[in-house]
């Protein structure tokens, strides 16, 4: 998840050692980093941690102990390493860049239009993952995730709807999924053959004319002979933020998958059911598992063979512990005080801006308790939506002030 507490200068902090050893020490077996940029020029948030060129010893140094701190208890730490593409906030560029010059289409004025990447820029993005990939192996992470979902570059590069080249990078299939398989060559190429190698991937975009779920089966399909040592499957971009359990401005273009009769709470799993009579390479899920029941079903005939939680973990760092020993079987809801309604911001407020406000509020309010985590606190699940929007608007404006560029 990513985390936002990176220093001025994209280095991991104090913060960071905090929070990943108290997750560490809860019970996961394996944990997977906040969206560690390879390019500080386009970011998903300022507070993100960049690797896009020589470290100085400071920095390494800092790398050297989040990786101890995410190691505790055996646990494994795997460095997820990303470019935000054309979900670069405009805080950070006014100009992001993606595939092509389609700019995210969500209200507000958050992001701007894009600039599509030139063939020698594209080149010098997989050198960036592969470089950021060393590096993580260098300062004691145990894997790397190459972050190819949620509507950032390399899936952005995936999706037919934002990807309008003409050239060997876009149009068929082949060539939209030419900056991934490139990029998972050039990592592993950079780790070696032994060292953990992941891939994030959308089951869909569910956006009408996007990445399609018979696309990820071919792409499935093309990372089999690449010798990955886990596929996490998930789904959405910030447009159709399928991600979060929620649906975006347009309606959900659903995929046709058949459903399974076991394992319904995690948005996924479906997917992940088809994925398997593809997939090669060890499955994971994250998305929607709250509680015992919902896991235990989902393993119990080999679909997938890792769960994946995110937001249980922000507001019970010990989520995973208290799960295999018993002590609960299903996760708190956390969300009953997250949405805004018209009541707050008023009865004539544009119901595409109320869905992207919620959307926003929902996303602040995990950042709040990562915050308090991070901080050495406990969360705080009494806190309103409308408090962790201010706070995280307020927090976003600053960081993104203090950026050293």
């Amino acid at each position: 998840m990513t985390e936002g507490l990176a220093d001025a200068g994209n280095r991991a902090t104090e913060r960071h050692v905090t929070l990943y050893r108290r997750w560490a020490e809860g019970g996961a077996g394996l944990l997977l980093t906040g969206n560690v940029q390879v390019d500080r020029r386009y970011l998903e948030r300022a507070g993100n941690i960049v690797i896009d060129g020589p470290q100085d010893e400071g920095q390494l140094t800092a790398l050297e102990m989040l990786a101890k701190a995410g190691t505790a208890d055996d646990t494994h730490l795997w460095m997820q390493i990303s470019h935000a593409g054309r979900q670069t906030p405009k805080l950070i560029a006014a100009e992001p860049v993606g595939p092509s010059d389609i700019p995210v289409a969500l209200p507000g004025g958050r992001f701007g239009k894009p600039r599509a990447l030139t063939g020698d820029e594209i080149r010098d993005v997989i050198g960036r993952f592969a470089f950021a990939a060393g590096v993580a192996q260098q300062t004691g992470f145990t894997g790397v995730q190459i972050h190819s979902a949620h509507g950032y570059l390399l899936s952005e590069f995936l999706s037919p709807r934002v990807n309008l080249r003409d050239d060997e990078w876009g149009g068929s299939l082949q060539n939209r999924s030419r900056l991934l398989l490139e990029t998972v060559r050039a990592v592993r190429t950079s780790v070696g053959p032994e060292f953990p190698l992941a891939v994030k991937l959308n089951s869909a975009d569910f956006q009408k004319g996007g990445f399609t779920f018979e696309d990820c089966l071919r792409v499935i399909e093309m990372l089999n002979e690449e010798g990955l040592d886990l596929l996490e499957i998930s789904g959405g971009n910030y447009e159709q933020p399928r991600l979060l359990g929620i649906a975006g401005l347009e309606p959900v273009f659903e995929q046709k998958v058949r459903a399974s009769t076991r394992a319904r709470e995690a948005y996924f799993f479906d997917y992940a059911v088809a994925a398997r009579r593809v997939a090669k390479m060890p499955l994971m899920v994250t998305g929607g598992f709250r509680s015992v029941q919902g896991m235990n079903e989902a393993l119990a005939e080999g679909d997938i063979d890792v769960i994946g939680l995110a937001r249980p973990l922000c507001v019970d760092p010990d989520f995973p512990a208290k799960i295999l020993s018993g002590e609960i079987e299903q996760a708190a809801n956390a969300e009953k005080n997250m949405r805004i309604g018209p009541g707050v911001l008023g009865p004539n407020s544009p119901i595409a801006v109320i869905k992207a406000i919620n959307g926003f509020a929902r996303i602040g309010w995990y950042y709040e308790q990562i915050y308090r985590l991070a901080d050495g606190l406990d969360p705080d699940p009494s806190m309103s939506a409308l408090r962790a929007l201010l706070a995280y608007d307020r927090t976003e404006k600053v960081k993104a002030r203090q950026l050293q560029r």
